[in-house]
């Protein structure tokens, strides 16, 4: 089978999969499969596939028409333009959360100043290690209840060379740490429990169950965390979160509860609010 020939059926059948991109996501799986580029799979689609090429190309499509992720299939996600290892245990990174990136590097005036970051429900540590490579005098701790995410997490930070600066453990959220830090983030579990089922197949059957599950109101995590961050959040020190849409108004509730300050909203590509920022 020819590259064009690969190409063209991986497509068709993505489409009838009820795939958005099929054209895209089908080139990208042939790239993986076949250890060519992309320029050479455009310039020349008469050459031919080997075997085992084609095979490892067919697997890869039937998992992508069974709607797992093209990241779960790859074994790895681009975030921030830096490059993570997904697993089982951890949530996908996605485009929304490098709104919370943004929006504390936004508040940090002194990029090269020596701080402290927690981040907490770390899952790959992309928020973490996202920020400490933006940040080259600050380190970080990352906590997540999952040892699994907690491996994936500390091999993210070798593979990208930050693993001086980075250190990952299990936990529950903040509980047990003494330390107080500058800046603490979090991408908390904010779905309501009985909405899951109606996420995308993408998400509802390949995330981990306890990344999505915030219970029966979304907010569970944050009622839990919201005390604790505060407690190790230094004096002017900030706090940020992602929260699910329409959630802006509770949260903030919480974070006022917990003695700390509303600075500002950060919405993402789709202008939802998405990021929240408080104070100590």
């Amino acid at each position: 089978m020819t590259i064009g020939e690969a190409l063209a059926r991986a497509a068709m059948r993505l489409g009838e999969a009820g795939i958005e991109r099929p054209q895209a996501e089908a080139r990208i799986l042939l790239e993986a499969a076949s250890g060519r580029g992309r320029g050479q799979i455009i310039a020349f689609p008469e050459q031919a596939l080997t075997a085992a090429q084609a095979e490892l190309f067919e697997r890869m499509v039937s998992r992508r028409c069974a709607r797992e992720p093209v990241s779960r299939i790859l074994g790895s996600r681009e975030f921030w333009s830096l490059r993570f290892a997904v697993g089982p245990a951890t949530l996908d990174p996605r485009p929304d959360s490098e709104t919370l990136v943004a929006a504390v590097l936004a508040r940090i005036p002194e990029r090269s100043a020596k701080l402290a970051i927690l981040d907490l429900g770390t899952g790959t540590g992309c928020l973490l290690l996202a920020l400490l490579s933006e940040l080259p005098q600050a380190t970080g701790l990352g906590v997540d209840v999952d040892p699994a995410a907690r491996d994936i997490a500390a091999r993210n930070a070798e593979t990208l060379g930050l693993q001086a600066r980075a250190a990952f453990q299990v936990g529950d959220w903040a509980r047990g740490i003494a330390a107080a830090f500058d800046v603490i983030v979090s991408n908390p579990p904010y779905i309501e429990s009985t909405a899951i089922d109606t996420l995308a197949p993408e998400v509802a059957q390949y995330d981990p169950p306890g990344a999505l599950d915030g219970g029966m109101d979304g907010l569970s995590a944050y009622r839990a965390l919201m005390p604790q961050a505060a407690q190790r959040l230094k004096p002017g020190g900030l706090l940020a979160l992602e929260i699910g849409a329409g959630q802006g108004a509770a949260v903030r509730g919480l974070a006022e509860n917990a003695g700390l300050t509303d600075l500002a909203t950060a919405q993402d590509l789709a202008g939802i609010e998405r990021c929240l920022l408080f104070s100590r």
